[in-house]
């Protein structure tokens, strides 16, 4: 089967995805038993949010083949650093959630995995997750890389489907605790304050007093919680 056809029935596979493809597992009495308490598990999200979270962690949407399949295509965009990699970010865990919070991800994505296994079976007569790596570029070397040019919907399906693969993967590694850490990312962290600088107080004709600076711009205090009395007056 040439490309053409192949692609062909990528197209295809993916329209009838609804048929041929089974969706994602509905949560069931016995999964949800403990959905209350999980949530508590989910910081920073109302309870609502929590509740719904926890019930589609509780669901099963991929297999273990397309979960196999998805860590080995997320290994080969994003190689592992000295810090970890997918599996470490648990990133095949967050795709496989993305297809039950945006369902419409779903379809191309089950569709691609089945195209990638139709095209490694074609070519090398093995699924993709067990080629060598040579003949596993090979295939993804011709739909990796798209004219932005050219509208999504007039490229073939094949090309979608990886990069939003691709997006996926990246997105779940680098907002990972892995990847953060990967990127050298302190977040908001509080910086020493010395005051105003003098040119700035000379300008307005102004100055600390001096009992004053003394507490609060004293960075061997800097931890020390300030405390007021009654009258507003600061103690320490």
């Amino acid at each position: 089967m040439n490309r053409r056809d192949s692609l062909k029935t990528f197209v295809l596979g993916t329209i009838g995805g609804g048929l041929a493809i089974a969706g994602c597992k509905p949560v069931t009495e016995e999964d949800t038993a403990d959905i209350t308490a999980a949530s508590e598990n989910f910081y920073g999200r109302t309870p609502e949010e929590s509740k719904r979270d926890a019930a589609l962690h509780a669901e099963q949407c991929l297999n273990e083949h397309e979960l196999a399949t998805i860590t080995t295509l997320a290994n080969l965009i994003m190689p592992p650093s000295e810090h970890g990699g997918i599996i470490e970010a648990e990133v095949p865990e967050f795709i496989e959630f993305m297809m039950k919070d945006y369902p419409k991800f779903e379809r191309p994505m089950r569709g691609g995995l089945a195209w990638i296994d139709h095209e490694s079976n074609t070519r090398f007569d093995k699924e993709f997750r067990v080629l060598a790596e040579a003949q596993q570029k090979e295939i993804l070397d011709e739909i990796a890389f798209y004219d932005p040019e050219k509208p999504s919907d007039e490229r073939p399906m094949a090309v979608n489907w990886f990069s939003l693969l691709r997006g996926l993967t990246m997105t779940g590694y680098w907002t990972s605790r892995v990847g953060i850490k990967d990127l050298g990312y302190t977040g908001n962290a509080a910086n020493v304050w010395d005051g105003v600088p003098q040119h700035v107080l000379d300008k307005h004709g102004v100055a600390y007093d001096p009992e004053w600076i003394a507490k609060c711009v004293d960075q061997s205090k800097r931890d020390i919680v300030a405390e007021w009395d009654e009258e507003g007056n600061l103690l320490t």
